[in-house]
């Protein structure tokens, strides 16, 4: 039999010469990276509870002995991450001649040896409504007007762990009216 095809022996291929890697779209994805992850911890840390911290020394506000708080009571419930959720809620009077508009308030929680394990500052908010859930608001969506009576809840997503659970301290460190 005749066979047509005639073997010359292996064929050497030489493999494509190695291209120059371009680094410019790797450069771009870690800088977009870096940008999202550095916005994200300062939003995360700045939006906690859109709490800040007042100093333990500062005055509180003049108007506050206008605003006296009463009823405290204290709860807490676990949220969807494991975590618990600190809740104070409680009744405020405006006893003044202004109409507020905003409040801010320091709550101080401390430890077994009396000293501050927690310094939080954040918006006074309102209860609007109890059913289906406790809603709030600020001030400023429903102003106290003179002899007005409002309860509100203040929330905490983590409170120290050195806290001896004891009602903490709150003060009025600003008060906003017209």
């Amino acid at each position: 039999m005749y066979n047509p095809v005639v073997s010359t022996g292996p064929q050497l291929i030489q493999p494509p010469a190695p291209a120059e890697r371009n680094w410019l779209p790797m450069i771009i994805a870690v800088a977009i990276i870096v940008v999202v992850g550095g916005g994200l911890f300062l939003f995360l840390e700045r939006g906690k509870s859109g709490s800040s911290v007042t100093p333990i020394s500062a005055q509180p506000d003049s108007y506050a002995a206008n605003l006296p708080i009463t009823n405290l009571a204290m709860s807490e419930s676990s949220n969807l991450a494991g975590g618990k959720v600190t809740y104070l809620d409680g009744h405020i009077t405006n006893k003044g001649d202004h109409t507020v508009t905003g409040i801010t308030v320091q709550v101080l929680f401390r430890n077994y040896a009396h000293e501050v394990a927690q310094n939080e500052t954040q918006p006074l908010m309102l209860i609007r409504a109890r059913e289906p859930y406790i809603d709030v608001e600020p001030v400023s969506a429903a102003p106290l007007k003179p002899g007005d009576e409002r309860d509100f809840r203040l929330i905490f997503d983590t409170v120290a762990d050195s806290w001896d659970n004891a009602y903490p301290e709150i003060r009025i460190v600003h008060v906003d009216s017209k």
